[in-house]
């Protein structure tokens, strides 16, 4: 059964949160929930309330219905390289949580990040060029506290973009829509940074 069929009237965004703490618990140890796909598209059939949105990379090794065990109908997942943030992925999040009633929005990055060493690298390449704009001010306050070389080829470096790029977008969509602002100050919506690590399974919570 989706989790989302345990949402009620007094779900908060706390239990949100725990619901995925528990399920990256689950991942990581190797206790996934067996899950009847097939039932899950009949509970969903006549509409969704996933309690939670997740932006993170498109990276092949991030699903976060994976890392977070969670089934159809449960979370929106937003994915886009970088997990960057842009006007289409706010409009995302605000249809998800006003309008769908998500109670938590998680901004996850995660290690050894394709878009990440090319935007330290200086990468352009068609279209790809103007998306990694978006993780230059990361860049550039990484260079400030982080010594050595400044590129792709510094693991130190990139580890530093990576989770100032993650806290960064995670302050870009508190100010930049109204709407999931005041839902946070209302105190039915919580946006948290989170960091997947490809190598161990868990995500570390920012």
């Amino acid at each position: 059964m989706p989790q989302s069929r345990l949402y009620t009237d007094a779900f908060s965004p706390a239990d949100a949160l725990q619901l995925l703490r528990e399920g990256n618990f689950r991942f990581i140890n190797g206790m996934m929930q067996h899950r009847d796909l097939l039932e899950e598209v009949t509970h969903t059939t006549a509409g969704q309330r996933p309690f939670a949105a997740i932006v993170s990379c498109m990276d092949s090794r991030t699903s976060g219905e994976l890392v977070f065990d969670q089934g159809l109908g449960d979370i929106f997942s937003i994915r886009i390289a970088g997990n960057i943030i842009t006007s289409f992925v706010l409009g995302s999040l605000e249809y998800a949580c006003e309008l769908a009633g998500a109670q938590l929005i998680v901004v996850m990055g995660h290690t050894h990040c394709g878009a990440i060493k090319g935007a330290c690298d200086g990468v352009v390449m068609g279209h790809l060029t103007g998306l990694l704009t978006h993780i230059h001010p990361a860049l550039m306050q990484a260079k400030r506290t982080v010594e050595g070389i400044h590129s792709g080829q510094n693991p130190e470096f990139v580890s530093a973009v990576t989770t100032q790029n993650i806290l960064n977008a995670t302050a870009q969509i508190r100010v930049q829509s109204d709407i999931l602002k005041d839902r946070v100050l209302a105190g039915k919506l919580i946006i948290v940074p989170a960091c997947y690590d490809v190598a161990t399974g868990q995500v570390v919570w920012l």
